[in-house]
């Protein structure tokens, strides 16, 4: 059994215990019982915290749970055992113990809203999402204080991103929650894009253009409304203004400037604009030499003034900032003017670099640290929105 999950139930073990001698001292000022002394716990705690210390959490938490009459007092025990049991993936039976909870007559409006929270994530969980919806809602209209208002509509925004009801999503969370919590900010900023993803599906370039204005009006930083907006001016001709669009996502965020290179690359080919490409590659080598961008500003040396040329300069760029992808690329120049006995080595080389390169993700989540190859705008682990990035170092940009 994990260290927090034990330390929990001792907790949760302490208060039953703290709770049912107080009952019983109740109970004994106003009635004898002469086969429990007053103040004496019942014979099921000591059952159940024998079943703790055994390591048989199943067991003791069923126990406590018998044990513990539900009253005014142990409401918060009940709810708290009732999350034990979710945090161990028993959701179903921690929708049995705040539902059982929910039925007494004799709660109080804040426990009611505690109770009935507690519930919609013992829902969220199980995946119930209209019943989880029904509470919820029917939660922001009862009377409950504000705290327990604001964490219903925090669940609220959960369930619908999860149902991908993005404009509900951001009818829930605005202004409130955008203005108070920068990650719904984030998130907010990307559920526009959303929107406007399926705008450009459905042909309305216009609509799409204003859900992404918004999502810049939301999060100045949003990498993803640029790129979006560069893409909606590619799909009408207008490679300037995409070359523009995506030459504004390295200002805002470094580490997303390899993701720009290529379609930039196109633009300035269909304007026929060599020197506005070298130019923006220039800037970029000056203040954020990233290895994507050393490897393109070769690649356009070599066309322009030989293999030899682009190699040297490569080789004096990882002498600065040394990279596995550089060398890779490296050795691909090599190989371009190598003679054969030198070609053969080389390629031995270059299936070791491959190989370390192929176990390598190019971004990882900044949050809970998943890497995967493709970028993905919201991460498939921790759900996060706009936490995912190019890997940079030695092993990345």
């Amino acid at each position: 059994m994990s260290d927090p999950l034990l330390l929990a139930l001792l907790v949760a073990a302490i208060a039953i215990g703290w709770l049912l001698g107080r009952w019983e001292s109740g109970r004994g000022r106003h009635r004898p019982r002469p086969e429990m002394p007053s103040g004496t716990l019942p014979k099921d705690y000591f059952v159940g915290l024998n079943y703790l210390l055994n390591e048989q959490p199943d067991r003791a938490i069923e126990t406590f749970t018998q044990a513990l009459e539900v009253n005014s007092d142990t409401v918060e025990t009940h709810i708290a055992l009732g999350n034990l049991y979710r945090s161990r993936g028993e959701a179903d039976r921690a929708v049995r113990i705040h539902q059982n909870l929910l039925a007494r007559p004799a709660l109080t409006n804040a426990q009611s809203g505690q109770v009935q929270l507690e519930l919609s994530r013992d829902f969220l969980t199980l995946g119930l999402l209209d019943r989880a919806e029904r509470l919820l809602l029917s939660l922001q209209k009862s009377q409950v204080d504000d705290a327990q208002k604001l964490a219903a509509k925090r669940l609220l925004v959960d369930l619908f991103e999860r149902e991908k009801e993005w404009a509900q999503a951001l009818d829930t969370a605005q202004p409130q929650l955008v203005r108070q919590d920068p990650d719904i900010r984030r998130a907010a900023a990307h559920w526009h894009c959303e929107l406007a993803s399926k705008h450009r599906i459905e042909s309305s370039p216009s609509l799409a253009r204003k859900a992404l204005k918004q999502a810049l009006h939301t999060d100045e930083r949003c990498v993803r409304a640029n790129w979006m907006l560069g893409q909606l001016e590619w799909d009408i001709g207008h490679y300037r203004d995409a070359a523009r669009c995506w030459q504004r996502i390295p200002d805002q965020d470094p580490s997303f400037t390899a993701i720009v290179l290529e379609p930039l690359r196109n633009a300035y080919r269909l304007l026929d604009d060599e020197d506005g490409w070298w130019q923006f590659l220039e800037k970029q080598l000056q203040y954020d030499p990233q290895t994507s961008v050393v490897m393109m500003a070769a690649d356009t040396l070599r066309h322009r003034q030989g293999t030899e040329i682009a190699c040297a300069f490569v080789s004096d760029q990882l002498r600065d900032h040394p990279s596995l992808r550089g060398v890779d690329y490296l050795m691909d120049l090599y190989l371009d003017d190598s003679d054969p006995a030198e070609r053969d080595r080389l390629e031995l080389l270059k299936q070791h670099t491959r190989q370390l390169l192929s176990t390598r993700p190019r971004h990882r989540c900044q949050r809970c640290g998943f890497g995967a190859e493709q970028l993905h705008w919201q991460c498939p682990r921790c759900r996060s929105w706009g936490t995912s990035k190019p890997v940079t170092g030695l092993e990345g940009e």
